[in-house]
């Protein structure tokens, strides 16, 4: 075993890219979708609320699935899970671009889900293996940046991709790249996991499934349904009994299928909660500035996504500087100025979205968002994984996915939302307002909740400390 490596692989910058490279398609598909939910309302004659599965399903799936990669990482191989990841997206890419109505459009997405619910948990995991700790802060740093640019720079992108060539193209071409992938990544992979085939716990398995599912389908349906519903409030209280009673067996047992001992380490459960935070802010921003642009100011898909490039842009720079500055300075130098900036975007959204406001000024208050959320993911969840023994890594990897979906769904519902009732407080007020309007009023009102998250972060980094290893 060589000094520079926890586990030998014969090319790891290969390895590496060829996870991230995996994991970027399957994050850029998460939001891509956004800046084409107009048109495919359109399509098939369904509401925003309906349309918006598109995203919470993706998440769902992935919510249910990355808790159970912790037992799948010690029943398959490395190059096995890679498989079969790669085989779920290609599946999936290929029934959602020939959908034929919106039902099999949804199925599609949901099957793509499980493709990047297997390779999330298992690129970070193998990151943690192949790479020693004084290298990790890079590592990271770039791997941060897959996490944070490909939902960032989904809208963007698939804006001009929908504009020339229509929506079902963002599918083709993310099934061109899983291709090239299949062909060239997979020759790179070497299997660097202990297999240890331990028992699996099918109650575990149950509770995880209804308890994570329950929580972000209930918080899904509230774009629809108030919390007095039945088809909130039932998903919700089962939700929260299975996870109750998940967490309780976990502590029980004597190999639990999630070990969670990760929550003794306080750094670590720091990192949890402001990386919950922060993909909060990015997923409900992903999903609500596209409507935004398009329906309001009136900007093509195009115009949209370059509106947004600016900002998607800059965090692609400085994901890797600030990962390799973090190896240097430690998180506390980073976060309470990453969650600064993004609360300081969130309240500026909050004062100037209006049906007429200038393109400079998203443009502006976008940007200050991206800088921001570069300082915040990567240094929150590589402290936060710093902080544990290795026999835990593969825990740590699944608590910290799990939260991301659940942050992503949440987000992306609660956006909607709070946007929904922004509208209808509005046409309560104004019956005759215009729908560009209603919509401006509607994602002002979102932001300003937004806000008040991303303000609860600033607090909660002033108390990281640099775990030192």
């Amino acid at each position: 075993m060589s000094s520079l490596q926890i586990v030998e692989v014969r090319k790891p910058k290969a390895m590496a890219f060829a996870f991230m490279f995996g994991a970027f398609i399957g994050l850029f598909s998460e939001t891509a979708l956004n800046m084409a939910l107009t048109n495919i309302m359109s399509d098939f004659s369904i509401t925003s609320a309906t349309a918006q599965w598109l995203t919470t399903g993706y998440l769902l799936t992935l919510g249910i699935l990355v808790p159970v990669s912790s037992l799948l990482i010690q029943w398959f191989s490395t190059k096995q899970l890679l498989a079969a990841s790669l085989a779920f997206s290609i599946a999936g890419t290929i029934l959602a671009a020939l959908a034929p109505a919106f039902p099999v459009l949804l199925i599609g997405r949901l099957v793509q889900a499980v493709g990047t619910g297997i390779l999330l948990p298992l690129m970070m995991n193998v990151m943690l293996l192949i790479f020693p700790i004084h290298k990790r802060g890079a590592v990271m740093g770039v791997m941060g940046l897959v996490i944070t640019t490909a939902p960032a720079v989904g809208p963007a992108l698939s804006g001009l991709i929908v504009d020339t060539l229509g929506w079902p193209f963002i599918f083709w071409i993310s099934l061109l790249f899983y291709v090239v992938l299949v062909f060239f990544g997979m020759k790179q992979v070497d299997n660097v996991s202990v297999i240890t085939k331990p028992a699996i716990d099918i109650l575990s398995v149950v509770l995880s499934t209804l308890g994570f599912g329950g929580v972000i389908y209930s918080f899904s349906t509230l774009a629809e349904k108030s919390i007095a519903s039945p088809h909130v409030f039932i998903p919700l209280l089962v939700g929260i009994i299975s996870l109750v009673l998940f967490v309780s067996r976990q502590l029980k047992m004597d190999k639990p299928m999630i070990n969670l001992q990760v929550f003794t380490y306080p750094m670590f459960t720091l990192g949890a909660i402001l990386l919950l935070i922060g993909m909060f802010l990015i997923l409900s921003t992903a999903i609500l500035l596209p409507m935004y642009l398009k329906t309001s100011l009136l900007l093509s898909a195009g115009m949209a996504g370059l509106v947004l490039l600016p900002g998607s842009a800059m965090n692609a720079v400085l994901s890797p500087v600030i990962g390799k500055l973090f190896d240097r300075f430690g998180a506390r130098m980073f976060l309470p100025l990453g969650f600064f900036l993004a609360s300081v975007s969130c309240i500026l959204f909050a004062f100037i979205l209006s049906a007429e406001t200038p393109v400079w000024q998203i443009v502006l208050a976008f940007l200050i968002l991206f800088i921001g959320i570069s300082m915040i993911i990567m240094p929150a969840q590589t402290n936060g994984l710093n902080q544990l023994p290795r026999e835990l890594y593969g825990d740590g990897t699944a608590v910290m996915n799990t939260l991301q979906q659940m942050a992503g769904a949440t987000g992306t519902a609660l956006a909607i939302t709070l946007l929904l009732s922004g509208q209808q407080a509005l046409l309560a007020q104004s019956p005759d307002a215009s729908v560009a309007e209603s919509l401006a009023v509607g994602t002002k009102h979102a932001f300003i909740f937004i806000a008040v998250f991303a303000s609860c972060g600033f607090i909660a980094s002033l108390f990281v400390k640099r775990v030192r290893v």
